[in-house]
């Protein structure tokens, strides 16, 4: 048997950094909304009944496989469950890597879940999740939310429809850079800090126009639309990665 999950992207409709911990972490309060862009991540039992017969292979875009989010989740899985899942995965990637729209995590958290009805397994992905990303919380529970903490706060909020265009520059961000800029330069959100390590957001900020706010750590921008013919204006003549979402 073969599962079949998506793996959502997600846009940060506001952020906040709160402050720095004394560990080096951030709180932040955000409020995270699901889309409809979205990775396709396969798991099957792998053929062999050891974990050191687990794979990963990707198509679409590339991604690192070093410390990849699913083989993250797949660990910190069989350590909970004091268990081997040999498992075969194949993630096809849409959503652009270190663009602030969540893939990894989303990745993650799909992996848990379908680990989880293949293995048959009574654990607790809540208390699993947030030793595997500060994201992963959220997309176990998707829709919209208000998320706060390091991300382990998840509180759900009613979700409305709405479009969404997305424009990415193509650059990768690291979130953990992009945090450690936020205490050289401070801001409310992360764009400062963003802009700090890649001074290119600026002017990708700028050829973009009004209405265009970074997702969150960067470096993809989204514009709420009414409609999905306004999302597609919205998007039109840019020669950048782009899409249309809700």
């Amino acid at each position: 048997m073969t599962i079949a999950l998506p793996a959502r992207a997600k846009l940060n409709l506001d952020i906040e950094v709160v402050g720095r911990r004394p560990d080096g972490l951030h709180d932040l309060k955000t409020t995270m909304r699901e889309i409809d862009l979205h990775d396709l991540l396969l798991i099957a039992k792998a053929d062999k009944a050891s974990a050191d017969d687990t794979t990963l292979t990707t198509t679409g875009l590339a991604i690192s496989d070093e410390n990849n989010s699913v083989l993250r989740a797949h660990q910190a899985l069989q350590e909970a469950a004091q268990q081997e899942l040999p498992a075969r995965f194949h993630l096809h990637k849409r959503i652009p890597p270190g663009s602030g729209m969540g893939g990894a995590s989303s990745d993650a958290a799909s992996a848990l879940r379908g680990l989880q009805a293949l293995f048959k397994l009574d654990v607790d992905l809540e208390k699993i999740a947030p030793q595997v990303g500060a994201d992963v919380p959220f997309f176990l529970t998707g829709g919209t939310a208000l998320v706060a903490g390091l991300g382990e706060r998840v509180t759900p909020l009613a979700t409305h429809p709405q479009w969404f265009a997305i424009a990415w520059p193509g650059i990768e961000l690291s979130t953990r850079a992009v945090y450690d800029a936020w205490d050289e330069v401070g801001g409310h959100d992360l764009r400062r800090a963003a802009e700090h390590i890649e001074p290119r957001l600026k002017n990708f900020a700028a050829m973009l126009g009004d209405g265009w706010r970074m997702t969150g750590s960067g470096s993809a921008f989204f514009k709420s639309a009414a409609t999905e013919n306004e999302a597609k204006v919205a998007i039109r003549g840019l020669d950048c990665w782009t899409a249309i979402t809700r």
